[in-house]
């Protein structure tokens, strides 16, 4: 598996600690641009429903607010 949809798989798995690992492991730039990739997946339209649920999941284990 590519590792750039490695890091996505476990970012949008719906698993705290998945999530949490998968984030720590970013620089803070990298860390700042999947917060910003995920807030936008969780509140702009055209994006599939499963995936607004997991950019939510992801915020909430990571302390933002979906």
């Amino acid at each position: 598996m590519d590792p750039l949809e490695l890091l996505w798989d476990q970012l949008l798995s719906r698993q705290p600690e998945q999530i949490l690992a998968a984030y720590n492991r970013l620089s803070p730039d990298e860390q700042v641009d999947v917060l910003r990739h995920l807030g936008r997946m969780a509140s702009e339209p055209g994006w599939h429903t499963e995936q607004v649920l997991s950019a939510r999941a992801a915020l909430n284990a990571l302390g933002e607010r979906a």
